[in-house]
């Protein structure tokens, strides 16, 4: 089975892409909003990118 990379709907500060992108490496989520705080110059563009690219993950009842 292929995982997909969706936006997290728990671990969420403002859209779920850095928690769905920890969710999908098995990694802390505040390592991946670290990394977009000091990725220079394009961490916008990227993270804009991927809100609007990125499904979003069916919320859960859990």
């Amino acid at each position: 089975m292929i995982k997909k990379m969706k936006k997290s709907s728990t671990d969420k500060s403002i859209s779920g892409v850095c928690g769905g992108i920890a969710e999908y490496f098995g990694i802390s989520s505040f390592a991946v909003r670290l990394l977009f705080l000091l990725l220079p110059g394009v961490n916008i563009l990227i993270y804009l990118t991927l809100t609007n690219t990125m499904a979003d993950q069916p919320p859960s009842l859990y």
